[in-house]
């Protein structure tokens, strides 16, 4: 009697064993003499077929959702890589552009602090020009002032000679 109504799922490794079956049964069956037909039980062969219907067409609509799933994974798998690609790109543009800012304003400071350099070196050799050129003029001057103030001294010892009391002669001039 067969059993139409059965609908369970089974594995796609009990579909080999439904075929290990349908196989056992032709070894099993008996041979009509003198022909190549067998007789085979027709209850276990239309249950091993009724199994096979109803699992072949679940293993195929599973196979069919899991290739689908595994084209959606790919394909998003594929954008991500490309939107990670493309985020790599614009940081690796963005770095080779802040490494030219960096080089760039890195030798405009290096220009500055040359002509910095240059011109504090010549500010110096002026003002040592000049500090030079105060200090001679300071010197003449003082040059100067010395010999007035020696002069001033001169007449301050001959004013103070002059008027010094007479010196009294010593008694042994007077003898």
């Amino acid at each position: 009697m067969p059993r139409a109504g059965r609908k369970e799922a089974i594995p796609i490794n009990n579909i080999y064993h439904l075929i290990d079956r349908l196989e056992r049964l032709l070894n099993e069956s008996w041979q009509i003499p003198l022909s190549s037909y067998l007789v085979i039980n027709e209850d276990d062969y239309l249950d091993v077929v009724d199994q096979m219907r109803t699992a072949i067409p679940q293993q195929v609509k599973k196979g069919e959702r899991i290739e689908q799933e595994r084209d959606r994974l790919v394909a998003q798998a594929e954008e991500e890589g490309e939107r990670i690609l493309q985020l790599a790109r614009e940081e690796a543009s963005g770095l080779v552009d802040e490494h030219e800012i960096i080089q760039a304003a890195n030798q405009r400071a290096k220009t500055v602090v040359e002509r910095a350099q240059r011109e504090a070196e010549a500010l110096k050799g002026e003002s040592d020009e000049y500090a030079r050129g105060v200090l001679m003029a300071l010197d003449e001057h003082l040059g100067v002032l010395t010999g007035q103030i020696n002069a001033l001294q001169m007449t301050v010892r001959n004013g103070l000679e002059a008027l010094a009391p007479p010196r009294m002669a010593a008694p042994e001039e007077e003898s």
